[in-house]
């Protein structure tokens, strides 16, 4: 019995070890993998999306800006225009990305140095990493994985500035301006890319401060104030175009098939099996094993933050607990439909008492027991780690052929006479203007943004074309100009374009 006082000792003594030059090594080691796997991987052959594109082109020196619809946010454009600005290229956006992304991982965990050991944040960096949604998005100019990573580092600084942490006397240290700073940046950053997001944030966060020894008017008042800045340009624009923040909110809920009571859960579960968009999630679950970790998930969570109680840290690991599930439930109870990057938040927060869980299950046992237990806690990592990255090579290869394909759809319509200045209308219009570097219209739908004379008009003056697949409808208006079958791609079958007289061209 003797061993067992002498190792909780020993992990107290760690656990406020967490400065010194050598102190975020293994954090470091960690981000850098991330970035050369995903340059690796994901990187080669992978096409802009569709969602990408729109927030591409916003920014764009030389390609029109796709329509931009209520539930979006310009905070993803704001962060790739440094390259927008210079190319088109969606080779460098991806560089670009890999590495902003490697080092935001770096940094959101490096904001919990104070609170947690290094090898413990450097576990929870791995375990985040290693998910398959993690990598594939983390070169992709999507804005959910920079909210996880804003999500993360705001409620490292907000309980850095609530719970000052003992310096190695033991003496309670408050919290530097440069903390506070960064709780108000991080919330304001998150608002920026998705504002729904940062409030359901800042809902936590803010009842955390009703704790009596917590209770700091300044730190609420930097929770509303950075999530009032960074949502500032979602609300202008919801003044100019839809009469103010309430419209905007409806005609988002209605493109989103109406926010209300709804179980996704079972959505999320399927689209674990590489599905980056399940709408509507009708697949079966053929790949039970792709999910098993999401089961295992919140149980592990629980685990590690009730483990806390021991060390008397309940709160460092119960709050990321409790922000995460705060942050999952509009994804998983207020939505019809499911994409596993909606959720990429509450896995970064539940990445920390995760990797508590998992040193406790080991440093828990007798001495005697420990090799056993860790080399089976190994194993099931490794078999975890090994159907992520299955589930990664299969997304990254179904984008590379979604990409080859795009590019002979641009190919064929490059012979039919589409040049700029051009529009496109109908399915997948916007990465097909993309690639010929024309504007995208649709007279229909969410992104409704030109009329069927409009359409006609602009015709008369620039070549168009209006995209047909399978057995979707052919507009009257259209249906007498010529048409150029195009290749299946993104899953659609029997591709055409119907192209109007003004672009010349020959017909395939």
């Amino acid at each position: 019995m003797a061993p067992a006082p002498r190792v909780k000792q020993n992990l107290t003594v760690r656990w406020g070890t967490t400065t010194g030059p050598d102190s975020l090594r293994g954090l470091a080691v960690v981000a850098a993998l991330f970035t050369v796997l995903q340059l690796a991987i994901v990187l080669p052959g992978s096409p802009l999306g569709w969602d990408e594109t729109v927030y591409f082109s916003q920014v764009s020196a030389d390609r029109p800006s796709a329509f931009f619809s209520a539930p979006r946010a310009r905070g993803i454009s704001y962060l790739v225009a440094p390259v927008a600005v210079f190319t088109t290229s969606t080779e460098i956006l991806r560089v670009y990305l890999a590495l902003l992304s490697g080092a935001a991982l770096f940094a959101s965990f490096a904001a919990w140095r104070r609170l947690l050991p290094p090898a413990l944040l450097a576990g929870a960096a791995a375990l985040f990493a290693s998910l398959w949604i993690t990598q594939y998005y983390g070169p992709q100019a999507m804005p959910n994985l920079w909210v996880a990573y804003a999500a993360l580092a705001a409620t490292g600084c907000f309980l850095r500035v609530v719970r000052p942490v003992p310096d190695r006397w033991g003496v309670p240290v408050p919290a530097g301006p440069g903390v506070y700073a960064g709780l108000a940046a991080a919330v304001a950053f998150a608002a920026l890319m998705r504002p729904a997001d940062a409030a359901w944030l800042v809902l936590p966060l803010a009842a955390a401060l009703t704790v009596r020894r917590w209770r700091r008017p300044a730190v609420l008042a930097l929770l509303v104030g950075g999530l009032l800045v960074g949502s500032l340009p979602w609300v202008v624009e919801a003044y100019l175009h839809y009469g103010g923040p309430a419209a905007r909110l409806d005609r988002a809920s209605e493109i989103q098939g109406g926010m209300g009571l709804h179980m996704a859960v079972d959505d999320q579960i399927r689209s674990l099996q590489g599905r980056s968009l399940c709408r509507p999630c009708d697949i079966p679950w053929s790949h039970p094993l792709t999910g098993i970790w999401w089961f295992v998930l919140p149980l592990l969570a629980l685990g590690g933050a009730t483990a806390a109680v021991h060390i008397r840290r309940t709160a460092v690991l119960l709050l990321p607990l409790l922000t995460g599930l705060a942050l999952s439930i509009p994804y998983l109870f207020l939505i019809d439909y499911a994409a596993p990057r909606f959720l990429l938040p509450t896995y970064a927060l539940l990445s920390l008492p995760v990797a508590y869980c998992c040193a406790r299950i080991v440093a828990g046992v007798r001495p005697r027991w420990r090799p056993v237990t860790g080399g089976l806690l190994m194993t099931a990592l490794a078999l975890h780690v090994a159907a992520q990255y299955g589930v990664l090579q299969d997304v990254a290869a179904r984008a590379r052929a979604a990409g080859r394909g795009q590019e002979r759809v641009t190919a064929a319509l490059e012979t039919a006479g589409l040049q700029p200045p051009c529009t496109v209308s109908g399915e997948h219009a916007v990465q097909v203007a993309w690639g010929l570097g024309c504007a995208s219209r649709q007279v229909a739908g969410h992104d409704e943004s030109i009329t069927p004379a409009g359409l006609l008009a602009a015709a008369a003056q620039r070549p168009v074309a209006f995209l047909v697949a399978g057995s979707r409808p052919v507009p009257d208006y259209v249906r007498q100009w010529r048409t150029v079958r195009l290749p299946n791609v993104w899953g659609l079958r029997d591709y055409r374009a119907y192209v109007s007289p003004s672009a010349g061209g020959t017909a395939r």
